[in-house]
């Protein structure tokens, strides 16, 4: 986009605003309505070309002085500081929300950086946008000159471990670093540098700054459905077609409501073999699963998709919660034995009910601490309930968690689980799953199961 040089819109601005018959107050008046900030001291300095304005300024002064010429019906306008149609927002958040959506409706994924630096100019904004990759370990940033950064060890991992907020002072120019997000689920992180000296503490900024990163985030999800650009830059690695085929069949990492929020991780995210999770949330309840294929085979991956298949189709078709874990049996059939676990959260009561197969019982997490087991209810007998605490979390856990062994062939065990669980628990829930299976990948060497996490927090109206 070309901007009219500032000097020459402040030099015709001033030649129109006679012919506005404006006094100086009347459109400071006017300035001040459209939500201008400057003085009238200020305002009288600019026309006589006595200091510079922000481009937004400019604007609005523009703006003014072309309303009170409209009502004068016809004298020629003073300019933008660019051309724009009539009927589109001239500045501030609304032109940048329009220029990202109309900038993305027909952009391949790659483009959507030059879309992003298109619409932070409306905010006098330069935006660097890092995506995670799919292992979580490292914010990868669009712009190719850029480097890494490790989510944990750097400021901008602190901001995405967190999804938070901060401002640092200490690079070339201060920077507002915040959360990218789709929804709730982190994808990232926007460092956004104010161009006109704005300070990036500044409440109306860092709001502004929301709106972007949330229209942003979900205009990643969207286009990486229909391209593979911003995909390949979050790969670090090759990934094989059993992983892809899993990967694609999983839904988001995050996903919330009023009253539950969903977090889950999976590795290796590269190889992902025999686990895989899935959820279902709504203003009643929180329909939650986790299937384990076991040992890292061929076999694996099928039977593992073939059980998430089978329980989508019966919850989706309105089972009860014992039909959807007898349909996950039929359908597998003579296939390898795949644990599972099922369960149902009522979002007004806390009431958890779950049916299991094995070792998937879901834990309870209370205070930091987990709580002694309900019993879990075999596939064939009585529905296991337990009843939640407001903030409690419910876990559900492959068993290449607690079973995956070091050098030495030890187990990383429930201890450790428990200890993660109640020293991570404050956390949000994907931030905990996250955490414990890197402690998990840590702590050994080759996985011979998948470690599958699925946390789900009751947090009530």
């Amino acid at each position: 986009m070309r901007f009219l040089p500032e000097e020459e819109q402040r030099r015709r601005l001033a030649a129109c605003f006679p012919r506005s018959e404006l006094t100086l107050e009347q459109l400071w008046l006017r300035y001040f309505a459209l939500g201008g900030g400057l003085s009238l001291l200020e305002l009288d300095a600019y026309l006589n070309g006595l200091t510079a304005l922000p481009r937004v300024d400019r604007d609005m002064l523009a703006h003014a002085v072309n309303e009170r010429l409209d009502e004068l019906a016809g004298p020629a306008r003073a300019p933008y500081s660019h051309p724009f149609r009539d009927g589109k927002p001239l500045y501030g958040p609304l032109r940048a929300l329009v220029d990202l959506l109309e900038g993305a409706h027909r952009a391949p994924p790659e483009r959507l950086p030059a879309v992003v630096a298109e619409a932070a100019r409306a905010l006098d904004l330069t935006i660097e946008v890092y995506l995670a990759d799919y292992d979580q370990r490292t914010l990868v940033p669009l712009r190719p000159d850029a480097a890494e950064l490790d989510i944990e060890t750097t400021l901008a991992g602190e901001v995405f471990r967190h999804a938070g907020t901060t401002v640092t002072r200490d690079g070339p120019a201060p920077a507002l670093w915040t959360i990218l997000l789709d929804g709730v689920e982190r994808l990232g992180v926007l460092e956004i540098v104010p161009a006109d000296g704005t300070d990036p503490a500044d409440a109306v900024l860092q709001e502004q700054c929301h709106w972007l990163a949330s229209l942003l985030g979900h205009l990643v999800t969207v286009t990486t459905q229909y391209g593979d650009g911003l995909d390949a830059w979050r790969r670090r690695r090759h990934r094989g077609s059993p992983a892809e085929l899993l990967w694609q069949s999983l839904p988001p990492l995050t996903g919330a409501t009023e009253s539950v929020v969903v977090g889950a991780s999976v590795q290796p995210a590269y190889d992902l073999c025999g686990t895989v999770f899935d959820y279902a949330l709504s203003e009643k309840r929180a329909q939650l699963a986790l299937f384990d294929a076991g040992p890292r085979t061929g076999a694996a991956n099928t039977a593992a998709v073939t059980a998430l298949a089978a329980y989508r189709a019966a919850r989706r078709d309105g089972a009860t919660l014992t039909e959807q874990f007898a349909a996950v049996g039929a359908e597998l059939g003579p296939r390898p034995a795949v644990s599972r676990v099922v369960a149902e959260l009522d979002a007004r009561t806390g009431v958890l009910r779950w049916l299991t197969d094995g070792p998937l019982a879901p834990l309870i997490v209370r205070d930091g601490e987990v709580l002694p087991e309900a019993g879990p209810a075999q596939g064939g007998g009585p529905v296991a309930e337990a009843r939640l605490e407001p903030g409690d979390l419910v876990v559900m856990c492959s068993r290449g968690v607690a079973g995956t062994r070091d050098a030495a062939g030890e187990p990383f065990g429930d201890a450790r689980v428990a200890a993660h669980l109640g020293a991570d628990a404050g956390e949000l829930p994907p931030e905990i799953a996250r955490r414990l299976t890197r402690a998990v990948l840590d702590h050994g060497g080759e996985l011979r199961h998948d470690a599958g996490v699925l946390i789900a927090r009751w947090t009530t109206r």
